[in-house]
């Protein structure tokens, strides 16, 4: 095992447990997501920049972390997706909605001084919409590291 890239700190895969996997790739996939051919009916693995997400059945998820499968409400964790303008988080935004996620809080000027939204996914996981005017995105939409 590489010891220094265990220790490195890098995010691969976030993996979803969902009700349907089947709604949840035609969901993602509305927004832009590339599904991999790796996928199988049971899980979907979808491009996500420098990580992968992944979507799993709940009940088979907790099973295999070996925890209960109940639990709803805030779970104490969201995803984000930045953009590069205000404009484009109000058009992201409205696209989001119009494939299905719910609108939990509508684009607005934040107290830090970017602009930000929230929606949630059909099985209720929380994605923040933002404009960070301190974080400069690479041509391919990842967060350019500060020197």
């Amino acid at each position: 095992a590489n010891r220094a890239l265990a220790m490195s700190g890098h995010v691969t895969i976030i993996t979803l447990g969902v009700a349907d996997v089947a709604r949840s790739t035609t969901f993602y996939e509305a927004l832009g997501f590339q599904k991999s051919s790796a996928s199988e009916d049971s899980i979907t693995f979808l491009s996500a920049g420098a990580v992968i997400v992944a979507l799993y059945g709940r009940e088979a998820l907790a099973a295999d972390a070996a925890v209960p499968a109940e639990g709803s409400g805030f779970r104490g964790v969201t995803l984000a997706t930045n953009m590069e303008s205000e404009s484009q988080v109000d058009e992201t935004f409205a696209h989001w909605v119009a494939a299905g996620a719910a609108s939990l809080k509508q684009p607005q000027a934040t107290e830090w001084g970017g602009y930000s939204s929230y929606v949630a996914d059909p099985d209720g996981h929380l994605w923040e919409i933002a404009f960070n005017p301190f974080m400069q995105l690479n041509p391919d939409g990842s967060p350019a590291r500060p020197a």
